[in-house]
């Protein structure tokens, strides 16, 4: 069996989709709000002083911090129905289903946030290793778990969760610098749909 890693933001889809779902599942009061506690992390952001890495946790804290949990879980559903279709590449699916079809254990590895990536891939029946939200007493507290799933540390969370040594080969699948770590850890890499 081989064992196929695929970033989603960008790699499976056409776009950034965390952004997105922030936006589409926060109240506007909060936007207003949380817009103008961020602003500084976000300049920085903008002129690359402060990393995506650094910001994600930031406005999650911000946009979910004591957010119902099924209230959230209904958003995701919403999202994954309604917008994530515009944004896959059928292209990435057809590679998905072919690693499926060989009897490869496909996983997606994410930055990402886990309520609507963790509805998107029970739908297509992948595994996911993602920036989970910590769940108290039925509201998300805003924090990450175990920090935010990116460079190092999706290399990390991989070898926690899965035995290497039972795959004959590992394929990922990425599109940023936050998927190097990744792209070395296989033996086939595909950055932006070339191979390394």
């Amino acid at each position: 069996m081989n064992l196929a890693l695929f970033d989603f933001d960008g790699t499976i889809t056409t776009r950034d989709t965390y952004t997105k779902f922030v936006f589409s599942s926060t109240k506007f009061v909060r936007l207003v709000i949380g817009i103008f506690l961020l602003f500084p992390a976000i300049i920085l952001y903008k002129v690359r002083i402060l990393s995506a890495p650094k910001v994600r946790p930031l406005i999650s804290r911000v946009a979910f911090m004591g957010v119902p949990e099924k209230q959230l879980g209904a958003s995701a559903e919403r999202f994954v129905s309604e917008y994530l279709p515009s944004v896959v590449r059928s292209e990435m699916l057809q590679k998905i289903a072919k690693h499926k079809e060989s009897g490869d254990h496909v996983v997606v590895v994410s930055a990402s946030v886990s309520p609507y990536l963790k509805i998107w891939c029970r739908n297509h029946e992948v595994d996911l290793i993602c920036s989970e939200l910590e769940v108290r007493n039925g509201r998300f507290t805003g924090a990450y778990l175990n920090g935010d799933c990116s460079n190092e540390r999706k290399v990390e969370r991989i070898k926690e969760r899965i035995d290497l040594s039972l795959y004959s080969e590992i394929f990922a699948y990425g599109d940023s610098e936050e998927d190097y770590p990744m792209l070395n850890l296989a033996n086939t890499s595909f950055y932006r749909g070339r191979t390394l």
